[in-house]
């Protein structure tokens, strides 16, 4: 398998599973755009096929701006993987607000939506795409206090699901994978609020994974490796757990 030459953009690309993503891509030939708020965590990435930018995913002409710029530089975008998101400090309904509740939609669903947008736009000229959405095994295996997080992910998938039949005759792929409880800085944070003041405890994630590990981002990294690649061409509108079976 090889995604030699394709053009690929990442979302999130500063983040633990970005870098990982980005690495594993431009290893294997690609040109990857990262796209991130900050190109401080795409820093530690040196590749002459790397190109950082820092952009908000929730404004729409910064995002048209900057599909634009690559299309016309490459002729082409090849894929398209979103990994961008928040995570919700566990805590009961009742305490969420409207304004944290707005947040986890935007960023975690309608961010999605904007960059497929554009993706797609582009990926039809050429008859070609594949798109992969980062979700959450919380969707399938939903635990208490994650109601808001969940639900943004929920429509994510609902969304790339739809999006899937709508581009198929394009040849454009859509999928999801959903990570499990991974060794990234992230994974903290969906403790509540009390727990995040205590520290992190990696053993009681660890445990709640089957396979007796956390993943790693170079787990997540070879699911979206695979679902990019010309040996999934017949594979759209699914969902990879790659989550050591805590989806079970």
């Amino acid at each position: 398998m090889t995604n030699k030459r394709k053009v690929i953009i990442v979302t999130g690309a500063g983040g633990g599973m970005g870098k990982a993503v980005v690495q594993k891509l431009l290893g294997q030939g690609a040109s990857v755009i990262g796209l991130d708020l900050s190109k401080k965590g795409m820093e530690e990435i040196n590749h002459e096929a790397f190109y950082k930018e820092e952009i908000n995913l929730l404004d729409e002409d910064s995002v048209k701006a900057v599909f634009k710029k690559y299309f016309e530089k490459f002729g082409k975008i090849d894929g398209l993987v979103n990994i961008a998101g928040i995570a919700q400090a566990g805590k009961p309904i009742q305490e969420v607000t409207l304004d944290e509740w707005s947040k986890l939609i935007g960023i975690n669903a309608t961010g999605v939506f904007l960059t497929c947008k554009e993706a797609v736009s582009y990926m039809r000229q050429n008859q070609y795409g594949a798109i992969v959405n980062v979700g959450s095994v919380s969707v399938a295996r939903p635990r208490p206090g994650l109601q808001s997080y969940i639900a943004s992910k929920g429509a994510m998938e609902a969304f790339s699901r739809a999006l899937a039949i709508e581009t198929a005759s394009d040849n454009i792929r859509v999928n999801v994978l959903h990570p499990g409880p991974a060794e990234t800085n992230m994974l903290g944070q969906f403790s509540s609020v009390e727990k995040q003041k205590e520290g992190l405890n990696r053993d009681v994630f660890k445990q709640s994974v089957p396979l007796g590990s956390l993943i790693q981002p170079e787990d997540i990294a070879e699911g979206v490796s695979y679902l990019l690649s010309d040996g999934a061409k017949m594979v759209t509108g699914t969902s990879l757990f790659v989550d050591g079976g805590r989806g079970l």
